[in-house]
């Protein structure tokens, strides 16, 4: 453990906190049975990318699905609702998640070159940037800060389940605002809106949704960031109005018509990609920039969303 990183986290969360978080990292890094909200943990295992690489290579459709891997399309997704203030109608977010961003230098070449012509007032990252789930993560915040550089302020993240919570010092320097359970407030001369973010629900487990919506006063408007949309319950019932999401890689290798083989993940299928609504939430799974494992992707094109916020 790098003392200066030590210094910055017990600096940023508290003592008690970093060890904590920390500790479990430990006791848990790559876990591949138990742990988190699934029992096997796909990603976890050693032999895992030989596998996928040798099966996609026998039906003769590994080379296609690498191609396809580095061919990232812009969503855009319009929501309404009619507790946003009128001053945030019209207010747009770029979504990024998943990016792996060691994995595949071809589709982060392909990002960067995609986002620098986006417009949007607020852009959130939701989680795994690296491609392993343990070991070196510096290679991953080189590729980030790469990513980064292209990438207008306002910026929020949060960690995902490939993540360590050693990142957050080079990431918070690089100009990334990671939310560990938090919220910020979002202002437009008298209005304003609240972004929280939780750190990992799907593995490590040490989200707190309760913590992050403290600050937030009744009825005001609010957007949770989460790695996956695994939490979307406990998210309605704190009363967030739009939940944006990860995780899923909507599948990643899919069959015809985007019909996911697995999603690595505990909720309904319809959460596992695209718009969503559970009771007053409404909510986002984004598929990904990256992707896990294996840089391959089939019936599933990775994607960076523009969410417009509408009033009405």
């Amino acid at each position: 453990m790098d003392k200066d990183i030590l210094r910055k986290l017990e600096e940023r969360l508290g003592p008690l906190h970093a060890r904590q978080r920390l500790g479990i990292e430990t006791d848990h890094e790559a876990q591949v049975f138990g742990q988190g909200l699934t029992f096997f943990h796909l990603e976890n295992l050693y032999l895992a990318p030989a596998i996928i690489r040798n099966a996609l290579k026998l039906t003769g459709l590994y080379w296609r699905a690498r191609r396809n891997a580095e061919r990232i399309v812009v969503r855009r997704n319009d929501v309404r609702f009619a507790a946003l203030p009128s001053l945030f109608d019209h207010y747009t977010i770029l979504h990024i998640s998943d990016l792996h961003v060691d994995m595949n230098e071809a589709a982060m070449q392909n990002l960067i070159q995609l986002v620098g012509g986006l417009q949007y007032d607020l852009c959130v990252l939701t989680g795994d940037y690296r491609g392993k789930t343990f070991g070196p993560f510096e290679a991953a915040m080189e590729g980030v800060a790469k990513v980064r550089a292209h990438l207008k302020q306002p910026i929020y993240g949060v960690l995902g389940n490939h993540d360590t919570i050693q990142m957050v010092p080079a990431m918070e320097a690089m100009g990334i605002r990671m939310l560990l359970n938090e919220c910020e407030m979002i202002a437009r001369s008298d209005q304003r809106i609240f972004l929280a973010g939780i750190d990992d629900a799907h593995f490590f487990r040490v989200d707190n949704i309760e913590k992050a919506a403290l600050q937030i006063p009744d009825s005001e408007f609010s957007i949770l960031l989460s790695h996956t949309p695994e939490v979307y319950r406990q998210a309605a019932h704190a009363n967030f109005n739009l939940m944006l999401s990860g995780h899923t890689h909507g599948g990643q290798i899919c069959l015809p018509g985007s019909i996911p083989i697995k999603l690595e993940a505990v909720l309904p299928r319809r959460m596992g990609a695209g718009a969503w609504q559970y009771q007053n939430m409404s909510g986002y799974t984004s598929v990904g920039a990256g992707s896990s494992v294996v840089p391959v992707r089939l019936n599933c094109p990775p994607e960076i969303t523009l969410h417009c916020l509408r009033r009405g």
